[in-house]
């Protein structure tokens, strides 16, 4: 986890009783990526959100995870606040995307749609 010397630590959480730090929310986000895509996906992901994602205020970390049974990427996105997370403009969210799937698009040589279709979208709190 990402956290030491963030400047949102302070209003993540608390310290856990492991000496980790519980995070107030996660974004989860399940998407379709075909084996043959996978660093594709990956390389999408890392020039879009990756850059964006570190710029905004709330952000801890994130992490990819891939599922080679159901060929579908997980992204755990962990948020100092849910308000923090929900105060980002939809319109920011879409440019975003867009940049997302034109990469996307580019390296899986796909015309156009996105490659990688959200499946699921929720989030997730400590207990």
């Amino acid at each position: 986890m990402l956290l030491a010397g963030h400047p949102d630590r302070a209003i993540a959480g608390r310290d856990g009783p492991d000496g980790g730090f519980e995070v107030a929310v996660v974004e989860h986000l399940r998407v379709k990526v075909p084996a043959e895509a996978r660093q594709e996906w990956i390389a999408a992901e890392a020039n879009s959100w990756e850059p964006w994602l570190a710029q905004q205020k709330g952000f801890l970390d994130r992490q990819l995870l891939w599922d080679p049974v159901t060929e579908e990427g997980t992204l755990l996105i962990r948020w100092a606040s849910r308000e923090q997370w929900k105060a980002i403009p939809p319109a920011e969210l879409d440019a975003v995307q867009e940049r997302f799937e034109q990469a996307a698009r580019q390296a899986t040589g796909r015309r156009q749609g996105n490659p990688f279709p959200l499946v699921f979208e929720g989030e997730l709190l400590p207990p």
